[in-house]
């Protein structure tokens, strides 16, 4: 490939990814949404969290299966459960680590 063909794959993957950015802010800008679809547009954020979360939770990659067992799992549960309590970021953050360390050194 030489530098022009690189300099336009460049372009076309910058316009791919801004597109679909900036359309719907374009577009969208001055109206007035429905209460409805501001409601379910404020749970794309959690959808997607899950489905970046949920394979490093319950899929065993050496064997391309369902686990339940795995210390990511076993540690997301009170991590959850202390975060749902103290709604501390922070907090949360070195709890998690801390039981994540501490599930890898007993087991």
């Amino acid at each position: 490939m030489s530098g022009q063909d690189y300099l336009l794959l460049l372009c076309g993957m910058g316009l791919v990814t801004y597109l679909p950015r900036m359309l719907p802010m374009v577009l969208l800008a001055h109206r007035q949404l429905p209460k409805w679809t501001i409601d379910w547009l404020s749970f794309i954020p959690v959808a997607m969290l899950s489905a970046l979360i949920a394979p490093g939770l319950f899929v065993d990659s050496s064997r391309h299966a369902l686990s339940f067992g795995k210390l990511e799992l076993l540690v997301a549960v009170p991590t959850l459960l202390f975060a749902a309590k103290s709604r501390s970021l922070g907090a949360t953050v070195v709890i998690g680590m801390g039981l994540f360390w501490l599930g890898t050194v007993l087991s």
